[in-house]
């Protein structure tokens, strides 16, 4: 009688099982020499039996009904199958005298009904054995998901500990990788940029592949790189060490939504304004070209008939200018302020400890919401899609709060790196317009605003808060100058805890005069005023140590 060798092992992974096939093909040819069987061919494949769908194990099945041989030697029964229907048709074969003889090493058989019946068996007890163990596999999940561990392989940047069972950060991989998130986001770089500088890192996959832009794009979006990460539509608290920020992470996902596909040009370095503006009549881009020795920024008009004129990169070049002025601040002046910010960093460690106090309340409340939120889904009062997305809104604020703290902690007031950052763009405004850079002025325009508008050979747009607040204060100064019986100063009444109602009420001092006085509070007040929430504790702090302070 002839015999067919099948082999077989379960994944395709060179890492796993490598040495499977070469053992059980050397332990067969051993056992067919010994038991002098004729061997027609030796048949190998890597996947699983679980499911039906082998095309190396249907063609040796066709081959035993097309009559190449008549018995299959195998290491066990579980070689052959693992689930019902490939176990089916071994013993349908069987039965029909298609395969006359099976052969294991491990295993007695014989061609009768006893045999086949011990056959059954041994096939049940393999599908039992993968049965199970997806189910072990699944507990052992939801055990790893209750301690915060991620239950897979850990992405770029991080390691499986095989001891511990955890997550580790890989302290080599995770410098990388935290570069990425900083310099994408600064908006000057791509998702090819960034895939380029991990290239020349030499940082690659596990398989050893260059990563593709799509690889990136994966990393630059998962939240498990700051502290959280979703498993079958959950979200989950990790306990592995963030490699970013949540804030540096949400600001790459800003970049990356605005971005969308950008195509670049190699002249756009001869138009500097090219890009930025859009019309104000048909919302078309403006375009630009040389003319006479002279560049002009004109409409596209292809949406439809536009009445907007050419305008020449000087006029542009002037109104960019005078905004700048506005909101620029000399290098003498800057030191002066950046002094002042230091003293009340001083301050705030002093007053850290009321905001300390809440943002704990709410890490505590979020606990009592998010146990409120389980008894409600187990009770069917909120559906699986409204749980699992306002545990991941929970979750994330817990984050921030987390974060915040983390920031109070080491000594930095959440307000303070911003107000320093702010003092410093200002001051490059002023550079700016002495050096003329117009690239630099165009940079400078897109990161402080949006919604860049030419129309009637005149620019606009919608600068960030504590921008629009300095160049309202510039024109304010403007009019007092011209005007001596302008009004300006404090409400008589400084002491509000009201956010609205305090800016409402301050006259502030342009910023030729900032760096005269010493008291600088409501200087601070400028750079939180985008974010009232840290606007109004700090609001609280100063009305608790003797009310605003003008």
């Amino acid at each position: 009688m002839k015999y067919f060798i099948y082999t077989r092992k379960s994944t395709d992974s060179e890492e796993r099982q490598v040495m499977s096939l070469e053992s059980q093909l050397s332990e067969l040819k051993e056992f067919a020499a010994k038991e002098k069987l004729e061997i027609v061919a030796s048949l190998s494949e890597a996947q699983t039996a679980k499911e039906p769908g082998r095309k190396v194990f249907a063609e040796m099945l066709d081959r035993i009904c097309a009559g190449e041989a008549g018995g299959i030697l195998a290491w066990h029964p579980d070689r052959l199958a693992r689930n019902s229907i490939d176990g089916g048709k071994i013993i349908y074969l069987l039965d029909t005298g298609k395969i006359l003889d099976l052969k294991f090493p491990t295993f007695w058989f014989d061609s009768t009904p006893q045999g086949k019946f011990m056959l059954n068996i041994a096939f049940g007890q393999s599908k039992y054995y993968v049965d199970n163990l997806s189910e072990n596999i699944k507990r052992g999940h939801r055990q790893k998901l209750r301690k915060g561990i991620w239950p897979g392989f850990a992405p770029l940047g991080y390691l499986n500990n095989s001891r511990t069972k955890n997550i580790d950060l890989d302290k080599e991989k995770s410098v990388l990788v935290r570069k990425c998130f900083e310099l994408y986001a600064t908006g000057d770089n791509t998702l090819k940029n960034i895939k380029q500088f991990l290239a020349d890192s030499k940082l690659d996959s596990y398989k050893g592949n260059v990563l593709a832009v799509s690889c990136v794009q994966r990393i630059l979006s998962k939240s498990f790189y700051y502290g959280l990460f979703e498993f079958k539509g959950e979200t989950y608290q990790g306990t592995h060490e963030p490699i970013v920020t949540k804030k540096l992470f949400d600001v790459c996902k800003e970049v990356m939504k605005s971005r969308g596909h950008i195509k670049t040009r190699k002249a756009e370095k001869a138009f500097p304004f090219r890009g930025l503006f859009i019309c104000g009549e048909c919302s078309c881009a403006i375009t630009a070209e040389l003319q006479k020795g002279h560049n002009y920024y004109r409409c596209t008009k292809k949406r439809e008939m536009c009445s907007q004129k050419y305008v020449r990169e000087e006029l542009l070049t002037e109104q960019v200018k005078s905004f700048l002025q506005k909101v620029s601040l000399p290098s003498q002046d800057t030191e002066k302020v950046l002094r002042e910010l230091d003293k009340d960093e001083q301050k705030a460690k002093s007053d850290n400890h009321v905001v300390l106090q809440n943002l704990k309340n709410e890490i505590t409340d979020i606990g009592t919401k998010l146990d409120k939120l389980l008894s409600a889904y187990l009770d069917e009062i909120v559906s699986a899609e409204e749980y699992a997305a306002q545990k991941e809104k929970l979750l994330s604020r817990k984050v921030e709060c987390s974060e915040e703290i983390s920031e109070i902690g080491n000594g930095s007031g959440s307000w303070l790196e911003p107000a320093r950052a702010f003092v410093k763009s200002l001051n490059h405004a002023a550079e700016l317009v002495q050096s003329g850079d117009k690239s630099e002025m165009t940079t400078f325009l897109k990161q402080i605003g949006s919604n860049h508008i030419l129309f009637d050979k005149n620019i606009s747009f919608s600068p960030k808060s504590p921008y629009k607040l300095a160049a309202e204060r510039s024109e304010a100064d403007s009019v007092r100058l011209r005007n001596p019986f302008w009004r300006r100063g404090w409400d008589s009444n400084p002491r509000e805890t009201c956010v609205s109602n305090t800016l409402a009420r301050c006259r502030f001092r342009p910023l030729s005069h900032l760096s005269k006085h010493t008291n600088f509070s409501i200087f601070s007040l400028i750079f939180l005023f985008s974010n009232s929430r840290e606007l109004e504790n700090r609001c609280i702090v100063e009305s608790k140590n003797g009310g605003m302070k003008n």
